[in-house]
């Protein structure tokens, strides 16, 4: 092999290196949550029609918490269907070992509301006072102290590997027909907003990434969300739509 060869051997070498390379901080690990596209301490309703594809848990509240789905129970008592959901629907009082393992996912979901509030050095805190509309994030850590607002569109840009945790010690409101939207290549899964207060996604926008939520969760009106809601209180859907 003549020198000029090697050289652009390793030179391609090192180009693939860096360009697999994620940024971001470290990805937040779900465990045993990220088995449930919607998870909830408290309840799950919905007003019909909504479309939801994953698994839905509730615990330590009952199935009857489990509003507007309709809910046929499995022949095993371990599960139920919904014609409003692809995947089961699973509660605190069905049969063993439902009950066990939605306790290991409460609690998963737990440690990893923890972990994100926990990230430390950020790599912005407070922008825009915490009205965001129009700004774009490559990856990293944001952080708050303040309610979050989005009176209009923001974008997350950054590759497939690259991640991001949104910190907001307060309330994220989304306004009515405003997207978060994707570009260049980043996926929901690898966002993550973990948020202390209250999340309202409101009529026809779209929302990206996984919510981590201490209290509620709601998505109004013909909303969308790609990503999962993991929530310490309750989840409200209005013909809405939630996938992976």
């Amino acid at each position: 092999m003549s020198p000029n060869t090697f050289l652009n051997v390793v030179a391609l070498g090192l180009m693939t290196v860096t360009s697999c390379l994620a940024l971001g901080p470290p990805a937040v690990a779900l465990g045993a949550a990220g088995n449930f596209i919607i998870l909830a301490k408290s309840g799950v309703s919905t007003v019909p029609p909504s479309a939801v594809v994953g698994n839905l848990g509730l615990s330590p509240a009952a199935s009857t918490f489990f509003t507007g789905f309709s809910i046929i129970r499995s022949a095993s008592g371990t599960s139920a269907s919904s014609g409003q959901v692809v995947g089961t629907l699973e509660a605190a009082d069905f049969t063993s070992p439902t009950p066990s393992t939605l306790t290991t996912s409460v609690s998963a979901m737990i440690t990893a509301f923890n972990d994100a509030t926990g990230r430390l050095n950020p790599t912005a805190v407070g922008l825009g006072a915490g009205t965001i509309g129009g700004l774009t994030f490559t990856p990293g850590i944001y952080k708050w102290t303040s309610n979050v607002n989005l009176p209009t569109s923001i974008t997350i840009s950054g590759s497939s590997t690259d991640t991001w945790i949104f910190q907001i010690a307060g309330t994220l409101t989304v306004a009515s027909g405003q997207d978060i939207n994707l570009s260049g290549g980043a996926l929901a899964k690898n966002i993550v907003w973990v948020v202390s207060g209250k999340v309202t996604i409101n009529s026809g926008s779209v929302f990206n990434g996984v919510i981590l939520g201490a209290t509620s969760v709601a998505l109004n009106t013909g909303s969308v969300l790609h990503g999962r809601i993991l929530a310490q209180t309750a989840v409200t859907l209005q013909e809405a739509i939630v996938s992976s």
